[in-house]
């Protein structure tokens, strides 16, 4: 059941009646949502080459998926399409095994988004530290950036001014007025230069084939057996959770950004729901996008009506106004993506004095996450090794903050020794050698409540202890143990086998 607070924690802020009752917020989130429609085409068909599928499958899951998690999801404004990430898990599909096997993969994909969901899976977002997240963002930055190259590698050299105009747009319309996003402006400026000038170079119609149609439902023709479970499993595992975590990770930096909180359990659920709505029309599946998102937040977009029109405007672009979005030029969709990726990059966190104090390990581990994203172009597999070196730094740290004091009593007959600190398998493999075994007198008392016992490796030390006393003629007593340390003490000491 939820309660009054946890209601008023993710009661969307506007709500969308709010913004349908005020044509100010209404015009901002339809407006951020056309921007968003144009942003998808490009990167929707070059996802579906990536994936080896025809562009419209890339396209028709962009525009089910949008439409599907503006109702379904958890976080409001945040965009979801078909995405390279996904596009690289599932390419082999196709290819190998025929279109039939690649839908049914999507569709299984969506399935085990919903089991995660329901397992809790978006909960272990609490886990992912800041240095991580920080990462993230950076990667991310750097992952649009780079997306762009291409598009300004062997091209007619009027793409160069014609994308820095874009840029300039985009720093200056802000300052003359925000009713209008600016990267609109930026797109239908640049446009119309191209146009007017009649400028060749490459468009939106370069990419690939637009649509003509309406999706249609698409029940794929594969035998209902083990075998072809075995064969499609893999990669609809590798794309639930590279979808679901470019998902959760997204949906965090959107409550950063915005200062409001979301559903996690819910967003997983509702993605998977998108995928396997997307693949039942054809589609190839995808995740939060996250420079579309960026696009959608930065342009003050706020509510599921700007998912909802994004989804919209692509699909009447596509298939209605497919002739004139073809003459859209790439440069002005650089230009957007150009200004997303420097305003995502977070630039404070690279500065020499906060490099000064912050510490090494936090730094670190923001490359680590970094790097991994660049070289491999997979940002769920950047924020798996960000968060394997923290946990690994983590545990060098915290392994060396356990401290034993020993006492004697006046009488010399009892040696007290005090342990304080966490006790864990990192921490607890040195506590043996801690005490002085022969220099002891015959009773020991080992006091344990500054710590807490958390595995059967420390249960396992205290018994090794207990057993090198032992040789030596000393009774040992342990005291102090918190409730929950005694039970675990007690059920396992003595059970683990060996002297440890």
């Amino acid at each position: 059941m939820t309660s009054v607070d946890d209601r008023a924690r993710y009661r969307a802020n506007p709500s969308v009646l709010t913004a349908l009752k005020s044509p100010r917020l209404l015009t901002r989130e339809v407006l951020a949502g056309l921007v968003v429609g144009l942003a998808l085409i490009p990167e929707a068909i070059s996802f579906s080459v990536i994936a080896g599928v025809d562009p419209a499958v890339g396209l028709f899951s962009s525009f089910i998926m949008a439409i599907a998690i503006s109702f379904l999801g958890g976080r409001p404004a945040m965009i979801t399409a078909a995405t390279g990430a996904v596009a690289l898990v599932i390419a082999p599909v196709a290819p190998t095994y025929g279109m039939d096997y690649f839908i049914a993969t999507v569709i299984l994909a969506g399935v085990f988004q919903v089991l995660m969901a329901v397992l809790g899976v978006a909960k272990l977002m609490r886990f992912i530290p800041r240095s991580v997240m920080t990462g993230f963002v950076n990667a991310l930055a750097i992952f649009v950036f780079s997306a762009q190259v291409p598009q300004l590698i062997g091209v007619p050299w009027l793409v160069y001014p014609l994308v820095a105009l874009g840029i300039l747009v985009m720093i200056f319309m802000p300052k003359i007025t925000k009713l209008v996003p600016a990267p609109l402006v930026s797109v239908i400026i640049v446009t119309a230069v191209v146009l007017v000038f009649a400028i060749n170079v490459p468009t939106v119609g370069d990419q690939g084939a637009l649509p003509r149609s309406l999706p249609e439902l698409f029940i794929p023709n594969v035998p209902f057996t083990w075998e072809t479970f075995t064969i499609i499993a893999p990669y609809a595992l590798g794309v639930a959770l590279v979808g679901l975590m470019e998902s959760l990770m997204t949906a965090k930096l959107v409550d950063e950004i915005t200062d409001t909180h979301s559903r996690k359990t819910r967003e997983a659920w509702a993605q998977g729901a998108a995928n396997m709505l997307s693949g039942i029309f054809g589609g190839m599946g995808g995740c939060a996008v996250i420079g579309q998102t960026m696009i959608n937040v930065r342009s003050g977009a706020r509510t599921r009506i700007s998912t909802f029109f994004a989804g919209v405007f692509l699909f009447l672009l596509v298939v209605v106004f497919g002739d004139f979005v073809s003459t859209i030029p790439m440069a002005a969709l650089v230009a957007v993506m150009i200004m997303i990726s420097i305003s995502a990059f977070d630039w404070h966190s690279i500065r020499p004095s906060t490099l000064k104090r912050m510490p090494k390990s936090e730094t670190f581990v923001m490359i680590v996450t970094v790097v991994a994203v660049v070289l491999t172009h997979n940002l769920a597999v950047g924020v798996v090794a960000g968060v394997i070196a923290a946990s690994v730094l983590f545990v060098r740290r915290v392994a060396h903050v356990v401290s034993v004091t020993r006492t004697v009593s006046d009488d010399g007959e009892v040696a007290t020794y005090v342990v304080d600190g966490a006790l864990f398998f990192a921490s607890s493999n040195d506590l043996t050698t801690l005490f002085e075994y022969a220099d002891d007198p015959a009773r020991v008392v080992i006091d344990l409540s500054k710590s807490h016992v958390w595995d059967a490796s420390t249960v396992a030390a205290l018994d090794a202890i207990e057993t090198k006393y032992a040789r030596h003629g000393t009774t040992v007593e342990l005291v102090g143990l918190n409730e929950t340390s005694g039970a675990f003490h007690g059920r396992l000491t003595g059970q683990l086998g060996g002297e440890g």
